[in-house]
């Protein structure tokens, strides 16, 4: 099962919080903290759940119910991006996102690059339509 994007950024932080109090990070190098607050990383990864559980239920190859998952998760993402100044995912964490979106529809069976294509559409533009972050 693909790994939450939310789960790599915490354990990121648990590192950084744990070389602080070891010694082994020095206080003027670490960031992670804020980069990644609690509020983000839980609401992110109910985010994810929830989307994990949508396309769980999906029926065979419903091109249309696929889309609107994509379309469920990218505008909750979105809610939560915003609750964090616009500034909750950056450059790295987008495309972590994306592809995490990818990796779950790919290991329910679901074909990205014809789903796509159906659309008209690149395997890297499923989330462009609702996507402000």
């Amino acid at each position: 099962m693909a790994i939450r994007p939310s789960a790599r950024w915490r354990a990121r932080v648990d590192e950084e919080a744990t070389g602080l109090a070891v010694g082994t990070r020095a206080a003027s190098d670490a960031f992670l903290s804020e980069l990644f607050p609690e509020s983000l990383l839980a609401e992110t990864d109910e985010a994810l759940r929830g989307f994990e559980l949508d396309v769980d239920a999906l029926p065979d190859q419903d091109d249309e119910q696929a889309f609107e998952a994509i379309k469920r998760v990218v505008l909750v993402l979105n809610e939560i991006n915003e609750d964090h100044d616009g500034a909750g995912y950056e450059t790295e964490e987008r495309e972590e996102l994306c592809l995490y979106i990818d990796h779950t529809l790919t290991e329910h069976g679901i074909d990205v690059p014809a789903l796509a294509a159906r659309r008209g559409i690149s395997r890297t533009e499923i989330t462009d339509d609702w996507r402000d972050w």
